[in-house]
């Protein structure tokens, strides 16, 4: 030990001392906010933040986005850029006392004539009673906030903190901003990535739009390869093995995949209903969970322009349920597929809920005497039943009598369209239509 010292010692007086190796993502960390790349709706000329910094004014913010887009380096800069004083903490990390002590210490440099500018990271993770406490220091001007969340102010975040901060949304990183970053890098190394064209295009798709991801895995590429070797697609994965994509599935990331999933089914585009599928099986989604909405989806957008979809997507449910993973997703495969394709019509679900609001509103209305059954003596000389017309004995078997209370007269709420299976049940309703009106009139 007192050798290794010693060696030491000498190094660091001959100036020789090696600095300990920095991660390529601290290498590349921008000095302006000019460098900051993939939020130009930010930072470029019109952007909001570069609109604060012209006027030298900076609010509370809430900076939401993905990992790896630049939240953490643009709260550094704003602070440089405002000169004011950069204080940060993590949410995850941090308690009320911890908080207590920062605001104490922004109080005191206030009084100094220094403003301090606080960014808190995760801070969706603080509790009510926690967010509450930046209220007084926001509103006196103590702190400028700066909060960082990865999930949706709306739902994370208490009311009175939203309304004295401006959410700003960042993005994730498309492919030009994460391949300016590769190009930064080879810059600062001083050598390119052994990547074939279609490798350094899957490395860019690998990084799903964070920044730090796809230089990390860069430093994984040029610690694998060997002298003068370049990795094709192939080659990349095996070096990198798999990154587990982004996703959170009580989060988010499950929440706007099903929803992708969902419009690409009602927009009848059966190639992106299967990449969103794929999407979310791949990153662990409960088979389930999937099949139950390919069964909503069935009910809602399709209905009865093609009673077959209900039937197929609960047969696809059911053999998933018997064959498991991965046997049983294909099946999922074909019931989004054979969704997708069918025609719409949300006829029955818009008719559902008319009727749900008008069944509120109309309260406890009875039926018409004539269609309630007489089992006393009492109901039957009340009139229950009189007058009722068995259908089967009409002609046609359609009697045209009228089945709404008496005080809400009749309504229309089912209203099918001329596609698929509903353009026979048109024709139908359209038909009997006109039989009641000859029979009534």
């Amino acid at each position: 030990m007192a050798k290794r010292a010693a060696q030491t010692s000498l190094f660091a007086a001959a100036g020789l001392e090696r600095a300990a190796p920095r991660p390529l993502a601290d290498k590349l960390r921008p000095q302006n906010l000019a460098e900051v790349v993939g939020q130009d709706h930010l930072l470029g000329p019109d952007g909001a933040l570069a609109r604060m910094l012209e006027t030298h004014s900076l609010g509370s913010l809430v900076f939401w986005g993905p990992p790896g887009t630049g939240k953490t380096t643009a709260a550094r800069l704003l602070a440089h850029a405002t000169e004011l004083y950069f204080e940060q903490i993590s949410a995850i990390f941090s308690g009320v006392a911890d908080l207590k002590k920062v605001f104490d210490a922004a109080r005191a440099r206030r009084e100094t004539g220094q403003g301090t500018l606080l960014f808190v990271d995760e801070i969706h993770r603080f509790n009510r009673a926690q967010q509450d406490s930046f209220l007084p220091v926001m509103e006196d001007g103590t702190i400028v906030l700066v909060g960082a969340t990865t999930e949706n102010p709306s739902f994370e975040l208490i009311a009175p903190l939203l309304s004295r901060a401006r959410v700003l949304v960042f993005k994730p990183l498309d492919a030009a901003a994460i391949e300016k970053l590769l190009a930064r890098a080879e810059a600062i190394e001083g050598k390119t990535l052994p990547l074939a064209a279609e490798a350094r295009a899957a490395l860019i798709r690998m990084a799903d739009g964070d920044g730090r991801a796809a230089l990390t895995l860069a430093e994984e590429v040029w610690r694998a390869a060997r002298q003068g070797e370049i990795f094709d697609a192939a080659g990349l994965q095996g070096v990198v093995q798999r990154r587990a994509p982004i996703y959170d599935k009580s989060q988010d990331g499950h929440y706007n995949l099903i929803s992708a999933l969902h419009k690409s089914v009602r927009g009848s585009d059966p190639d992106a209903a299967l990449y969103y599928l794929a999407r979310m099986l791949d990153a662990g989604e409960d088979p389930l969970y999937l099949a139950r909405r390919i069964v909503r989806m069935a009910v809602e957008d399709i209905g009865l322009a093609d009673p077959q979809a209900l039937l197929v997507a609960n047969a696809a449910k059911d053999a998933y349920d018997f064959l498991g993973s991965p046997e049983g997703e294909l099946a999922l495969a074909e019931a989004v597929i054979y969704v997708a394709t069918a025609p719409k019509s949300n006829a029955a679900y818009t008719a559902f809920g008319a009727a749900m609001r008008t069944a509120k509103q109309a309260g406890s209305l009875l039926p018409p005497k004539h269609i309630l059954n007489a089992p006393t003596k009492l109901m039957q000389s009340e009139g229950y039943g009189t007058g009722y017309a068995y259908d089967h004995d009409a002609p046609e078997a359609f009697s045209g009598q009228d089945y709404f209370p008496e005080q809400l007269g009749r309504q229309k709420f089912y209203d099918p369209p001329e596609r698929g299976f509903e353009r026979e049940i048109r024709k139908r309703l359209e038909y009997w239509a006109k039989l009641r009106r000859e029979r009534s009139g």
